[in-house]
């Protein structure tokens, strides 16, 4: 099947000259590209979002294959919802599925499941492709949505994910030739210091490579970071695939936009290697 856009015109712009150009004015041209396993991105209106998922997707060596982990905000599909063929469409063109990891994930667990309704109307994944698009025209993906964030589904997806990655890259005599994507906003509609004290302290935890602390933090100061079981499943993922080092590119907010500190959402953008 071919996924249409869910949120063009809305979260991102709707022509491919006006998204190109927005796009474009996120993009850092002279940023030190970094060849990483993962990244943590926002996903929120790129108006808002847009500087920090620019300045992370600047700051790496896009590859062919983008692995994209999501929280499922709509409620609908399986707990794990994988899609395995077909293609996702923006105003700038087409990304086909990669069908032979995607199965190859698929195969490794039995909480993932083969599910396109949960992808349908979900943006979490839709705004990270113009970035990639941006870059990468031709890229190919594997779209993951997650409605159980529990962490042994974290964990096993994580896995499964590194498991089937190492393969596919092993087969394709690539070194690391996918990237793995955890979309996630940080705290939603708190005061920006109140949020930033927070965020900070889940972010800590991805530097650290720590999936059980991530969760742990979260769980304890009540963190409203709406991906953190992407994010745990992408962190899981890349220490078994040899990840060393996580760095923070940006953290910002949504009032550094819209003026008003008193009810923020916050973003960060995290490059894994």
């Amino acid at each position: 099947m071919i996924r249409h856009p869910a949120v063009a015109g809305y979260f991102y712009k709707g022509s491919p000259e006006t998204l190109k150009q927005q796009v474009q004015e996120f993009i850092l041209p002279d940023a030190a590209k970094t060849k990483a396993l993962g990244i943590l991105a926002p996903h929120a209106g790129l108006v808002y979002s847009g500087p920090v998922a620019g300045a992370v997707y600047s700051n790496i060596e896009l590859q062919d294959t983008f692995v994209l982990i999501g929280p499922n905000h709509t409620g609908l599909g399986e707990r794990v919802s994988i899609m395995t063929k077909g293609s996702w469409e923006t105003p700038l063109g087409t990304c086909e599925i990669e069908e032979s990891l995607a199965n190859s994930i698929l195969s490794k667990s039995s909480v993932i499941r083969e599910d396109s309704l949960a992808h349908l109307r979900e943006h979490s994944l839709e705004v990270q492709l113009p970035f990639i698009q941006y870059f990468k025209e031709n890229s190919k993906i594997v779209p993951i949505q997650m409605l159980d964030t529990r962490f042994d589904t974290c964990l096993t997806l994580g896995r499964a994910v590194a498991e089937a990655v190492e393969e596919h890259d092993r087969k394709s005599k690539i070194d690391r030739g996918t990237l793995i994507v955890a979309s996630s906003d940080m705290s939603h509609y708190e005061r920006a210091s109140d949020a930033k004290e927070k965020d900070l302290k889940a972010i800590n935890q991805i530097l650290r490579l720590d999936p059980q602390g991530l969760y742990n933090t979260v769980k304890e100061y009540g963190i409203t970071m709406c991906g953190y079981g992407p994010a745990i499943a992408m962190l899981t993922a890349c220490k078994i695939l040899g990840a060393t080092k996580a760095v923070l590119v940006k953290y910002a907010n949504s009032g550094d936009v819209s003026g008003d500190y008193n009810q923020v959402v916050g973003y960060a953008g995290v490059v894994i290697s």
